[in-house]
């Protein structure tokens, strides 16, 4: 059966569709011995050879495991598949023998939290495709106290940029002493650095920032550092997530099989 070219590749654990997309507009790719440089191209694996940087992907995609990995994780990590300046990267806290994973969607640097890694692109594209509005959950450290004129701002959209505006969040205040306050943020979008934007606009800088939620799930027991793998059921309802639709977490009674318990060392 045909498919598209950065399903394809994306399903060979060779890069994200969208990077796949990248190499193929850059000339990277060729089917049968020609180069391919249209996104909408497509190809059967079954009898055509695929091949990226000339490396031949249809071994790859022959009975090719999915795997699913919840991690939490550290502040610290760049949620990266490489860095230049060479600082740690959240594929090091997982096993070796998992394979090529990615990160789905993006934890910033000093951020900590619930970080979806796996090389199965369909996955992806569900979780990080605007048009499915999957909610992500955040507890998140502000200095100062914002007034509730400011909060009201945020929850109905803020611009933090030129020509950038956020859509509507749900934000509902925690907690708060005589510096700091804490909320709860519910965002169905994915900006870089969103909500840390969102607080310089109403001048209240995130000291802390922790992502709790991807759509159903939610894992309380997960420690910094560590990962487990996703139950059959997480990955059903994560594929199934429609937009608009708030899904209740699952709250699992035993800590999945192909957990790992390690926590990663302190960078601070």
């Amino acid at each position: 059966m045909q498919q598209r070219l950065q399903k394809l590749i994306a399903a060979a654990g060779i890069a994200s569709r969208r990077h796949a997309e990248a190499m193929i507009t850059a000339g990277q790719v060729n089917v049968n011995g020609k180069i391919v440089t249209e996104l909408g191209a497509k190809a059967d694996p079954e009898s055509d050879h695929i091949k990226v940087k000339g490396r031949l992907i249809n071994p790859l995609l022959q009975d090719r495991e999915k795997i699913y990995i919840l991690l939490n994780k550290p502040r610290g990590y760049l949620s990266s598949m490489a860095d230049p300046e060479g600082r740690p990267l959240v594929t090091e806290l997982t096993s070796p023998a998992l394979g090529r994973l990615y990160p789905v969607g993006r934890l910033d640097f000093n951020s900590e939290g619930l970080l979806l890694l796996t090389n199965d692109g369909d996955l992806t594209n569900i979780v990080t495709s605007a048009k499915n509005r999957i909610a992500k959950v955040y507890q998140v450290k502000v200095k100062g106290l914002p007034p509730a004129n400011a909060i009201e701002r945020l929850r109905r959209g803020i611009a933090i940029g030129e020509r950038e505006r956020t859509k509507p969040a749900e934000v509902k205040e925690l907690k708060s002493s005589d510096a700091n306050a804490w909320f709860e943020i519910t965002l169905h979008e994915g900006r870089n650095q969103q909500i840390r934007r969102m607080f310089d606009a109403i001048g209240h800088s995130v000291t802390k920032l922790k992502r709790t939620q991807i759509g159903p799930l939610e894992d309380k027991r997960l420690l910094s550092g560590e990962w487990r793998s996703l139950t059959p059921v997480e990955v059903r309802r994560l594929k199934s997530a429609s937009a608009g639709k708030t899904t209740p977490p699952l709250r699992t009674k035993e800590k999945p099989r192909g957990s790992n318990r390690r926590r990663a060392r302190s960078r601070f």
